[in-house]
């Protein structure tokens, strides 16, 4: 074989452990104790699944071979962020700073509190650090400049949103809270926290007096091996913080979780929603939102404001680099939805949004 041929085959295999296989041992320890779960609507008593989607309609690691087989887009070798951050020095009550910083990690600040969520800081989102997906733009916060962080949420396992790496950095500097799906535990244990809860969907743990946090939904699939397929949970977050709700999708298809999380948890003040990673639709529409389903999310969840998430750092898909924030601006003329109700921010970029009778207001670098 060639030695063009054997790298291609390797990018093939790491590429799908970052999109289709995300080795974490399965448990169902949850904070020391032993936690029996019973069969539910999303666990038939050995696997997790979706109840609105049908099991064989996952994509599966030999359907990864033939995605990228299609054509994909080039995507360019290295892109400058074009953002200074200029992250607040405090925030005020009832405000709410979002800094986008890359993929589906964003830094969200309020009343005090510093959350991270799904944060990846490494240059390849992969199992191994000398091949797979490779970043091509830099985080839109150098790791050295976050602030002290109080809570980490963690979406699902797979490469790009569980980056050990990353997490024993952030342990080593801050030690924070971290909350993670069931069977995720005893591998964010490994990077040394103590401090972890793990959650399956709708329950909910207090942060601090007035801030508590709820598990909900998404339509996604999880692990990071050949044989642990489903073997852990994936999800999504509310935070409510007195009268905010900052909603955070994770890694999701579209589905009818959206509506349901408003008709139990209600409207979020804001939403932070993939956009990204969606074509070949045959392959991502389980898995992935495109941004026109995104949309509708928005519409489902009752959203005053959304932000578009997934995109523009690690190419996991065949969509050009720069598609996805098009789509979502063709996305919502075609809805009728006002563009400002849905945006995407800069790598960097801070956008400070208010209490329900002001506009939202981004800090200009």
């Amino acid at each position: 074989m060639q030695i063009h041929s054997i790298t291609r085959v390797l990018f093939v295999i790491l590429t799908s452990a970052a999109i289709v296989i995300g080795c974490a041992a399965w448990t169902k320890d949850r904070d020391g104790r032993k936690r029996d779960l019973l069969p539910s609507g999303h666990y038939d008593g050995k696997r997790f699944f979706n109840p609105a989607l049908p099991a064989n309609s996952l994509p599966k690691f030999r359907d990864a071979f033939r995605m990228m087989g299609d054509e994909r887009a080039k995507w360019p070798a290295w892109v400058e962020n074009t953002t200074t951050p200029n992250l607040p020095a405090s925030v005020p009550t009832n405000q709410i700073a979002l800094t986008f910083v890359n993929h589906a990690t964003f830094l969200i600040q309020f009343d005090g509190l510093n959350i991270l969520t799904d944060p990846i800081w490494s240059k390849r989102a992969s199992p191994v650090r000398w091949a797979g997906p490779k970043r091509v733009r830099a985080p839109g916060i150098a790791f050295e400049d976050l602030p002290k962080i109080d809570l980490i949420l963690i979406s699902h396992n797979h490469y790009d949103h569980l980056d050990l790496d990353t997490l024993k950095r952030l342990h080593k500097k801050f030690a924070p809270k971290i909350l993670v799906p069931i069977g995720d535990r005893t591998l964010v244990k490994s990077a040394g926290y103590k401090d972890i809860v793990e959650l399956d969907w709708w329950e909910s743990v207090d942060i601090e007096p007035g801030v508590a946090v709820t598990f909900a939904p998404a339509q996604h699939q999880a692990n990071r091996g050949v044989f642990d397929r489903q073997s852990s949970l994936w999800g999504s977050y509310l935070v409510k913080a007195g009268e905010k709700k900052i909603y955070f999708g994770g890694d999701t298809g579209y589905s009818p979780h959206f509506a349901e999380i408003k008709a139990r948890l209600g409207s979020p003040d804001l939403a932070l929603l993939g956009i990204g990673s969606y074509e070949p639709r045959w392959f991502m529409k389980g898995i992935h939102m495109n941004p026109a389903e995104a949309v509708l999310a928005h519409r489902d969840l009752g959203a005053r404001h959304s932000v578009g998430m997934h995109y523009g750092t690690f190419q996991l898909s065949a969509e050009p680099i720069d598609q996805p924030p098009k789509d979502l601006l063709t996305a919502l003329t075609d809805a009728g939805v006002p563009e400002a109700d849905f945006i995407t921010l800069n790598e960097g970029q801070t956008r400070i949004y208010g209490p329900r009778s002001e506009t939202s207001v981004g800090i200009q670098p």
